[in-house]
Parts: structure tokens; sequence; C-alpha cells
């Protein structure tokens, strides 16, 4: 088969649609995403709708930020599955920090559960987050 016959069934309409799903599923906003990939909203809310499609850069920044891949994103196999972290910001330094050498992954590792530990305690004691101490009525 020559690359000239090769086609791309690839319905905008449908793109639109998955990645709206993608970024409720994601549990961001259309202003959010839009802040993340340096846009306007409204120029991000075309694509939502379908008036507007991305440049193959924006494809993959977008793949990025969604964490699918492209194949998935422009809807030519369904996601595989739920993004192992949600927040993109944090995705993006949990990438940034396996890079880091195994004695600082340990420490940042030492400060996370005790983070966790902390808030898991909060929780039994049934103090809210953010709180330090109870309230006291006057």
């Amino acid at each position: 088969m020559r690359l000239d016959q090769i086609t791309l069934p690839l319905d905008m309409h449908h793109f639109a649609d998955r990645l709206r799903q993608l970024r409720i599923a994601r549990g961001l906003t259309q202003t959010r995403l839009a802040e993340l990939l340096q846009m306007t909203p409204r120029s991000y809310n075309r694509w939502e709708r379908g008036g507007n499609t991305p440049h193959l850069e924006m494809l993959i920044r977008i793949a990025d930020i969604l964490q699918v891949s492209l194949d998935e994103l422009v809807g030519r196999i369904e996601p595989q599955d739920e993004p192992m972290i949600r927040n993109h910001e944090l995705h993006d330094l949990v990438r940034q920090l396996d890079e880091l050498p195994d004695e600082d992954q340990l420490a940042l590792i030492r400060v996370m559960d005790g983070l966790m530990k902390k808030t898991q305690i909060n929780r039994m004691a049934g103090k809210q987050p953010g709180r330090s101490r109870p309230r006291v009525a006057a």
C-alpha cells in the first residue's frame, strides 16, 4: 500500500465530542484546559463545538495534558485507562521527579508519606482540611 492511499477517517465532530468527553473525565473545565494550553477559552471552545480544529503541535499538547495517545484523542481507538494522576501540574511534576537521583526520590517519598498520614489522622479525628485546630464557640 502506498502512503498516498492511506486515508484517515476522522470525523471532526467526533473529535469535538471526544475532546469534551476526555476533558470532563479528567475534571477540567474548558477555561482550565485553555489555560494549560496557553490559549483563550473562546478559541478552545470552538474546538469542542467542532467549529475549528487544532494543528498537529496542539493535538500533541492536548494529548499530553489529557494523558492519552493521539489515536485515543482523535477517536481512532477508545481511551485505554483513566489517567493515573488527574491534576496535570502534579502529573508533570511526577514525570520530572522520576528523573531525580534515588536519594532525592526517597526523601520526597518520606515527605509525601508523612503528609498523607497527617491527612488520614485529621480525617479520623474529624478535622476539616486546612484547619489546624477546631473552632471554639464564643
